[in-house]
């Protein structure tokens, strides 16, 4: 079932979201060559803990996963496309990390991700960066009152189509409120003018992810819990929750 906010809880939302935009500028700060994954996630700690916020990361345990996630956020690198469980890997010249982090304030969640590069960057990396990242625009400028799901899914699909980079079938985005993950789902690629009609109130995570290969294949990685690219090609990973109002979609998860 899809909740509908009301306003009062579109702005208490955006309270949430404001701790996770703040948490993932922290986290970005924070990376540099040499630092831990486990490091950038007690950075992300620090920030929620300052605020007030518990994690809806930590302890998460939906169906496929055979552990509770250990962490407050996901830590992605290289080939891992999102899932990935902080450890004491020490970021390299080059790596491409893509951060996912939660906060839930006052009982309602925010959820947001992003991508960036350490050290010397490829440019293939930026490249797929910032079309992760355009196609979040794409997703978030259809989510209007009156369009469907598949306008969102179509925006960010015709995206990352184009630039030749293959999609996750089983993994897009979700509704968000109460809890993380909420109905509808939200496909990365799909028909225009298809699924269900957005209403004012309706609040979704939108969340593109592109494997550079071409390929939409992925696996499950030993920890149970990190999706990785089947043929070894790299992913980024772009994400904000979004309030469907009558004035436009409305970002809940910017820095303060």
């Amino acid at each position: 079932m899809v909740e509908i906010k009301t306003d009062a809880a579109l702005t208490a939302m955006r309270e949430a979201g404001r701790v996770v935009g703040d948490a993932l500028q922290a986290v970005r700060r924070a990376a540099d060559v040499g630092v831990t994954l486990t490091e950038l996630d007690q950075v992300a700690r620090a920030v929620l803990r300052e605020a007030g916020a518990d994690s809806p990361f930590l302890g998460y345990r939906p169906d496929f996963a055979s552990t509770p996630f250990p962490a407050v956020i996901c830590t992605s690198v290289n080939d891992a496309v999102v899932h990935g469980i902080p450890t004491d890997y020490r970021l390299r010249d080059g790596d491409l990390v893509s951060v996912d982090c939660g906060a839930r304030v006052g009982g309602w969640t925010g959820d947001a991700a992003l991508s960036f590069t350490v050290g010397e960057a490829r440019p293939a990396d930026l490249t797929l960066i910032e079309t992760a990242e355009r196609a979040l625009t794409a997703g978030i400028a259809a989510a209007v009152v009156g369009a469907r799901i598949g306008d969102i899914s179509h925006a960010i699909g015709r995206v990352g189509r184009a630039a030749g980079y293959g999609i996750p079938e089983d993994f897009g985005g979700h509704g968000i409120g109460r809890a993380m993950h909420e109905d509808p789902h939200v496909p990365n690629d799909g028909r225009p003018g298809r699924g269900l009609r957005l209403q004012h109130g309706m609040v979704l995570a939108i969340e593109p992810m592109f494997l550079a290969g071409g390929s939409g294949d992925y696996r499950t990685a030993a920890d149970g819990w990190t999706l990785v690219t089947l043929d070894g090609s790299r992913a980024a990973h772009a994400e904000h929750t979004v309030a469907i109002t009558e004035d436009g979609p409305r970002i809940l998860t910017l820095p303060s």
